[in-house]
């Protein structure tokens, strides 16, 4: 299944469509995520907010639309699995869609954020950014989460059971499923929980796609510190943000390649980057020396994979967190995006390129990781799965 905006992009893959929608159709045709890119380019001024104060104002209208999304699309799902009578359902989401517990199917619940979306009591708050080794203000944001959050939950929960699913857990907006679960992060970035997850919880260390199209570098490159620049599809529709950073990076003798992404038509790069509004970003990242990320799940285990630090500056959601695990677990430094000096940013590009025991360490666990493509076990686990229809923790 995919959304109308995105036609055509798991096609040209080889996988058969079946297209849906999360809200009623505009009056103009839509590029694809269109709604989720205006959204954040319209709220980035919350970007500038300490994670608590982003609770009310940015993380309670997003989980609002996705659940306003859930709600508008369950019938939809509920006919296309009826025609489709899948072996198996697969679902990437942080909310849960009422029809793919009705469909009476084994399904798989992918966990793409920072783990923490799992709940610990000995773990930091979702959102947060805390740190591990630091209980101060853990409290006090859960419960403002609680508070903020409750009614938003009362209602999804009602109209889950209305429609025949169970109760939602406590403060949570998905389900766990009772066949297999999956969640992409590598065990060097991992939480140390006071309670193992159970049996049908699988890690996948990491996930990367071998799709992308080939990059070359520019001519010139040779004998440069090389800097990968991306805030991500939804962080760099900041224009300010990222033309401060161009700006900063552009006095330098560094070679940049810089991710452009939807407001790509309002930067100017400098005559020692290159970039576009789509990069293939798996192709970049072996060719560089330092990354600077705004922290998305995808992009932090894609460094780990091949063995890239980080300067990870966070905007929202569980970036955060990511950057503060990458922080404390020494992959990298997390940096303010709105209050960070222009030297500071320079000298930890030159303190993580110089690193040679951070690159060792990176190195030796990017072997390991090639060595055992998250993408190949989860594909094993859920062919498993739509043969026996058994949880995981009842197959060999």
């Amino acid at each position: 299944m995919i959304e109308e905006s995105f036609k055509g992009t798991l096609a040209a893959k080889g996988f058969d469509e079946a297209l849906m929608r999360l809200k009623p159709s505009p009056q103009v045709e839509e590029e694809p995520g269109q709604f989720w890119k205006d959204f954040i380019r319209e709220t980035a001024p919350e970007f500038k907010k300490s994670t608590t104060d982003q609770l009310e104002t940015l993380i309670k209208p997003i989980w609002s639309e996705l659940i306003d999304g859930s709600t508008y699309v369950n019938d939809r799902l509920a006919s296309i699995f009826e025609s489709v009578n899948p072996d198996v359902i697969v679902q990437d989401n942080v909310v849960a869609f009422g029809a793919v517990l009705t469909a009476g199917r084994p399904w798989v619940r992918i966990v793409s954020c920072n783990p923490l979306e799992i709940p610990d009591p000995n773990l930091p708050p979702v959102f947060s950014g805390l740190p591990t080794a630091e209980r101060a203000g853990w409290e006090r944001f859960r419960q403002l989460y609680a508070d903020l959050h409750a009614g938003l939950h009362r209602d999804f929960d009602a109209f889950l059971r209305d429609h025949g699913c169970p109760p939602l857990p406590f403060g949570q907006f998905m389900y766990e499923s009772p066949s297999l679960n999956l969640y992409n992060y590598p065990s060097e970035l991992d939480y140390e929980r006071s309670r193992a997850l159970g049996p049908t919880w699988q890690r996948l260390e990491s996930s990367v796609r071998a799709t992308d199209g080939a990059f070359a570098l520019p001519e010139g490159a040779d004998g440069h510190k090389r800097i990968y620049l991306s805030l991500g599809s939804l962080g760099s529709a900041d224009s300010e943000l990222m033309g401060r950073l161009i700006e900063v990076l552009g006095r330098t003798d560094y070679r940049v390649i810089v991710s452009m992404g939807p407001q790509h038509e309002e930067l100017h790069l400098a005559g020692n980057m290159v970039g576009a509004e789509f990069l293939p970003q798996t192709s970049v990242l072996p060719l560089v020396d330092v990354v600077i990320t705004h922290g998305g799940n995808n992009t932090v285990t894609e460094c780990l994979h091949f063995g890239r630090p980080m300067i990870v500056l966070p905007l929202f959601w569980d970036q955060h967190d990511n950057a503060q695990r990458v922080h404390e677990t020494g992959f990298g430094v997390r940096l303010d995006p709105y209050r960070f000096r222009d030297d500071e940013l320079l000298d930890w590009i030159d303190r993580l390129a110089g690193d040679q025991a951070l690159s060792g360490r990176l190195k030796t666990i990017s072997r390991r990781l090639q060595a055992t493509p998250g993408t190949v076990r989860a594909a094993e686990l859920i062919e498993a799965l739509a043969r026996s229809r058994q949880p995981s923790a009842a197959r060999p």
